[in-house]
């Protein structure tokens, strides 16, 4: 009896095959722009004609292409427009919710616009201001110059003056003359 339950045993262990393991090539991935993520070297070509090779005077090119990489590629930092990255659907941030706005906070706000606008305006008057003080503190500056200007041309007049002065004096005499002359002292 023990033999009839191994019976089915067998039948079901040689019905079991391994799985044939089938590979199959798989598609390449589609080919994504790398413009977004790369910019793209930037190889120029220069037309060179007939030419002595300048280090070495037995030697002589013919006209010939040169090709030179004017930039090399790298990294394109700039975001996306065109939503590849990142994905234009991010979900939010649960813990982000807006500010609340009522009417104590619009008002707030209103009331800062109003100062804002008050300290323009005085900031306008006051620059205006402060330009009209400049502009006089400028002539009074010059004011001050040419009255040190004067002030040194007066000084040196009076010293001309005393100078002629001194040289008009003729001689004084022995005698004081302050009273009348009297004709009868000897």
């Amino acid at each position: 009896m023990k033999t009839l339950y191994f019976i089915p045993l067998l039948f079901l262990t040689a019905c079991s095959t391994a799985p044939k393991l089938v590979l199959r090539p798989q598609q390449p991935p589609p080919t994504a722009d790398t413009s977004a993520i790369r910019y793209p070297e930037s190889v120029r070509a220069y037309h060179v004609g007939r030419y002595a090779d300048p280090n070495d005077d037995l030697v002589m090119h013919e006209q010939h292409v040169i090709y030179r990489v004017e930039e090399n590629t790298r990294w394109n930092l700039h975001p996306a427009g065109n939503g590849a990255f990142p994905p234009a659907a991010l979900p939010r941030d649960a813990a982000f919710s807006p500010l609340p706005v009522n009417d104590a906070v619009l008002a707030e706000i209103n009331a800062q616009k109003l100062a804002t606008v008050q300290i323009m305006v005085e900031a306008r008057s006051l620059s205006a201001a402060l330009a009209q003080f400049q502009s006089a503190l400028q002539q009074t500056k010059t004011n001050l110059q040419e009255t040190a200007v004067l002030r040194a041309s007066v000084i040196q007049m009076k010293k001309r003056l005393d100078a002629l002065e001194t040289a008009q004096k003729p001689s004084s005499p022995d005698f004081p003359t302050d009273g009348p002359s009297d004709s009868l002292i000897p």
